[in-house]
């Protein structure tokens, strides 16, 4: 059989380049014949090349055929199979799907003759876990590790040699303004193909600017979601698969980060700024010049234009290949991503990750100011922080107007907001997408009539009823006013230094701004993971009106690091990467970028965050007194005496600390001291507290993984009463009880009885699950029998929580002898109780003297009563009833669209969902739970994982959570679900 000669591939003299068509038969006997492997073949998608896997008699897969398009020479395919031994040799952590060898050693690779001509054929090496390719939303681990392993490769690849790189290839984006204008007539319809051609034309302008100054290398130049493969099982996906060298060349080296960069932006609920940590993690291995991050985005966006027309060409020529057509769809996912926002502004995005961002430009002195005679003016603060924010007033439509009015009317001259500042005026209460908060000028309230004029000499661009834009230097001032105040200059005119523009009213609301005049038209506000790129384009107008420029207040990014420094790393925080939350309103957290979350985890907070009625309350009291509970005032004889009448005889004598933790202590020591019997007997799987002894009778793995092994001798565990996930499940679940009582009952046989059991009353570690029905009175009994008491922690579900009880053992109906409570008693104020009888109350004296400085002051006594009265007055308790109902509904619904939801446990507001991988074996979903809850933040909403597999949602937001919060939670679940490949 001859050889093909040794050339290589010019894209430009080729026509087409269909796939080789060979049927499976025939690709089993070529395989068998020529390449000595035997197996049963199956045809895998490709655009261009010819794939195959190839099975042995077990069924299993053992190696993948790839027969190269006739286009490509041998020597082509031997410098792909050089490249992936030099990568596998050089990153053995990777696996690379390299060429398969004889025993001998020899590759095993021959050229054979098929219907087009002579091929190159090969069998290389599998690899298990599935390619990332798909809808499926990529978290940002997943983004990085792919940056990670692009840098990697072009290290390696970087010295790398061979004539098989001499090729021309529609990929090399060298090429790309030529392939474009080659295939756009591919493009049908007008519209796509304008836009694919305009958008070529200037992303090719910006590279071909910078191009003499991008180092050429040997690239793979597909390290996309096609081609790379997961680590089997790993969740979120993570890479550390390579195949395909088939686009193998030399070309630009950044090329490569940004042919990657593109295969990203077409997964679910991914946008231009998801891929940056892409970026970062590529310039970490491979540092990427100035030259190359300024072209970088300019290349994502030529990469999509390729894709689009050599799709379109693709599924034209080869109208058979199901893998083209089906990939058009996606392609042009791609483009729109790519080009959704200016290309400057993506590119001053990754200059800034890269650190090659250059300073913000000031705008030159004026001639003539833009306004006189107002001197400073007054700033207007609508951050997180402000004070013009608080009470909810971030809500209410014209918040803004308002506190300008209010600021007008307290004498200033005029009002002024911060440029580049963040506006939490403008942040929506529920929103899957961040708000544009950030200003990219300034706005100004006007306390009297004034007259703009022009800073300097200019020419009007555009002029209308309520706005004007001129020239000022390099920049486009832009003066937006109200629609009913006219301009007194015209459109085209030029205008001289001081030449009046327009005449304002008093109390007139006017918005300024300069932008790059050589840039594209810039919003009045930008989204934060934004604003980055688009301040740039920007400047601060404060010089027109003679003002200091005010510069932006930036948050250290160094605060995650400095708490690490000096606050112990056991008191960890949710999320790798957390917003910063310095606000919050009823169910919802604000960040300092002006991002609203719906807080679902908050028990602390039952009455909502920053409640005015508590507020107020404390901040009365603290004016008044505040001082420790051994002096004589009325709020703590009123709050005690209002927490009694909530629990049922002979409940009547309340201790008052400061913690959950506290009170379990405190409740264990009054059992013990009361009884004489120092040993416990506690539930299996559950949290009480972090304590001495709050803690040893806590068993959670996640709170402590050796807390069966390293429990004190005198406390005694039974199983965990579970019945979705325990030993007994179902109807069965009766069972637990009677073996409690028998453990208990062994004790006391064995000398030991029991002085306390201790459980909460509704299972709140293992995700709200509903103790069996008549559980605790079974044990209850079992430990009176033997002289101990029941100890109840209430520190979560009490409180109204549950929404049909006030209390958890009401549900079982029992009264304990000892009920531990905290969380919701000070609505963030760290505020606890133990109450129980007088009897027992009485026994303590006989351990010492007890005292609690701020257990019981005047301000957490007027903090108890306030949160009381909240409670009843707002009817929170039945809010937990109506909206913890409709909630429940809404997450039992998703059971039916998502196979991972395994159940909804618990009553009210006090909820867990449990996902699981296997709804038979109940296999904990729990990786999948903690990406799940990553892209639940990335969608608005705060929820973390509980449960000893941490696989299950804890839901237990504020009892003011409304219909509108629930129905947000429960459709953002939904989708994050579906994001993340868990529908059907």
């Amino acid at each position: 059989m001859s050889h093909p000669e040794h050339r290589t591939v010019d894209f430009f003299a080729e026509d087409a380049l269909p796939v080789p068509r060979i049927t499976p038969a025939e690709a089993e006997l070529l395989a068998a014949r020529e390449l000595g492997i035997a197996g049963r073949a199956e045809s895998l998608g490709s655009q261009q090349d010819a794939n195959f896997l190839l099975r042995d008699a077990d069924g299993g897969i053992s190696a993948v055929l790839k027969i190269a398009n006739p286009a490509f020479g041998a020597v082509e395919v031997e410098a792909q199979d050089a490249a992936a031994d030099l990568v596998a040799a050089a990153h053995p952590e990777l696996r690379v799907a390299t060429v398969l060898r004889d025993h001998d050693g020899a590759p095993r690779r021959a050229v054979v003759e098929v219907e087009g001509g002579p091929v190159t054929a090969r069998v290389l090496r599998h690899l298990d876990g599935g390619a990332l390719s798909g809808p499926r939303h990529l978290s940002a681990r997943t983004v990085a590790a792919m940056g990670t392993i692009a840098g990697k490769v072009s290290t390696t690849l970087r010295y790398f040699r061979h004539p098989g790189l001499d090729r021309v290839l529609q990929w090399d984006l060298r090429h790309a303004d030529r392939v474009v204008a080659r295939l756009a007539g591919h493009v049908g319809e007008p519209e796509r193909r304008a836009a694919v051609l305009a958008a070529t034309d200037e992303a090719w302008a910006r590279v071909e600017s910078d191009a003499a100054e991008l180092p050429l290398q040997a690239v793979h130049l597909d390290l996309t979601d096609d081609n790379l493969i997961r680590r089997p099982g790993s969740c979120p996906p993570m890479p550390d698969g390579i195949i395909d060298f088939g686009d193998l060349t030399t070309s630009w080296a950044v090329g490569e980060l940004a042919v990657q960069l593109s295969s990203m932006l077409h997964h679910d609920g991914i946008e231009p700024h998801q891929v940056l940590p892409a970026v970062r993690a590529f310039h970490a291995v491979r540092p990427l010049s100035a030259a190359e991050a300024g072209a970088l985005w300019p290349l994502v966006v030529l990469r999509a234009a390729v894709l689009v027309v050599s799709g379109r060409q693709q599924a034209a020529v080869d109208a058979d290949n199901a893998y083209a057509t089906a990939a058009l769809d996606r392609e042009w996912r791609i483009f729109e991503q790519a080009t959704r926002l200016p290309l400057a502004v993506m590119t001053n995005l990754v200059q800034e990750a890269t650190g090659h961002l250059r300073g913000p430009v000031a705008a030159a002195p004026p001639t003539h100011q833009l306004l006189h005679g107002f001197g400073e003016f007054t700033v207007l603060d609508l951050s997180t922080d402000a004070d013009t924010m608080d009470g909810g007033n971030w809500l209410e439509a014209g918040a803004e107007d308002r506190a300008a009015a209010a600021a007008l009317a307290g004498g200033a001259a005029a009002v002024r907001t911060p440029y580049g500042g963040v506006r939490l005026s403008r942040t929506p209460a529920l929103s899957a997408v961040s708000p544009e908060t950030v200003s990219t000028g300034v706005d100004l309230w006007l306390g009297r009539t004034a007259a703009a004029h022009a800073p300097d000499a200019g020419r009007v661009l555009a002029v209308g009823p309520g706005k004007i834009e001129l020239t000022y230097g390099q920049w486009v001032l832009e003066l937006a006013f109200a629609a009913t105040v006219h301009p007194l200059v015209a459109e085209g005119a030029e205008v001289g230094a001081g030449e009046e523009l327009v005449h304002l009213p008093a109390c007139t609301a006017v918005r300024l701004a300069l932008r790059d005049a050589d840039g594209p038209a810039v919003p009045p506000l930008v989204r934060p993971e934004y604003a980055a790129g688009w301040l740039p384009l920007t400047a601060d107008p404060a010089p027109l009106l003679g003002l200091a420029r005010i510069e932006p207040v930036e948050e250290r990014s160094d605060l995650l690091e400095r708490r690490g420094e000096v606050f112990a790393t056991v008191q960890g925080h949710y999320y790798d990467a957390p917003p910063r939350i310095e606000r919050g309103w009823r169910h919802h957290l604000l960040s300092t970028d002006g991002r609203s979350y719906l807080d679902i985890v908050n028990n602390v907070t039952p009455l909502g965050h920053a409640h005015p009625r508590v507020e107020q309350a404390v901040a009365r009291q603290l004016r008044r007194l505040n001082t420790n509970s051994r002096f004589h005032y009325a709020s703590v004889v009123e709050f005690t005496e209002r927490l009694a009448a909530l629990l049922p005889a002979p409940l009547d004598t309340v201790f008052l600390v400061n913690s959950g933790s506290e009170a379990v202590d405190l409740g264990l020591r009054l059992a013990i001291g009361a009884t004489g019997q120092p040993d416990v007997v506690a539930l299996r799987e559950a949290y009480h507290g972090w304590t001495y002894a709050s803690d040893a009778v806590s068993t959670s793995l996640q709170d402590n993984p050796n807390a069966l092994a390293t429990r004190p001798s005198w406390v005694h565990t039974v199983d965990s009463p579970n019945p979705y996930r325990g030993r007994h499940r179902g109807a069965d679940a009766a069972r637990y009880a009677p073996e409690a009582v028998a453990e208990i009952d062994g004790l006391a046989a064995a000398g030991r009885p029991a002085g306390a059991f201790v459980s909460e009353t509704f299972y709140g570690n293992a995700g709200g699950v509903a103790l069996p029905d008549g559980y605790l009175a079974e044990v209850y009994a079992a430990v009176r029998r033997h002289g101990g008491l029941a100890v109840a922690d209430e520190v979560q579900a009490g409180y109204g929580r549950l929404g049909h009880w006030f209390w958890g053992f009401e549900q079982q109906q029992v009264v304990p002898d000892i009920v531990c409570v905290a969380k919701a008693m000070g609505n963030g104020h760290p505020l606890g109780a133990v109450v129980t009888t007088r009897a027992i109350a009485e026994r303590y004296r006989e351990q010492g003297y007890f005292f609690s400085s701020t257990g019981g002051s005047p301000v957490s006594s007027v903090v108890g009563l306030t949160v009381l009265d909240a409670l009843r007055d707002e009817d929170l308790q039945g809010n937990a009833v109506r909206v913890g109902g409709h909630l429940k509904r809404r997450l039992e619904a998703l059971g039916d669209r998502h196979g991972i939801v395994g159940a909804v446990h618990g009553s009210g507001l006090y909820l867990g969902l449990e996902l699981v991988r296997d709804r038979g074996t109940l296999e904990p979903a729990t990786e999948e739970t903690a990406e799940l809850c990553d892209r639940m933040l990335d969608l608005g909403v705060v929820v973390q994982p509980t449960g000893d597999h941490l696989n299950i949602l804890k839901i237990k937001p504020p009892l003011c959570l409304d219909i509108a919060a629930a129905d947000f939670f429960a459709e953002t679940l939904d989708l994050a679900l579906t994001q993340l490949g868990h529908a059907g």
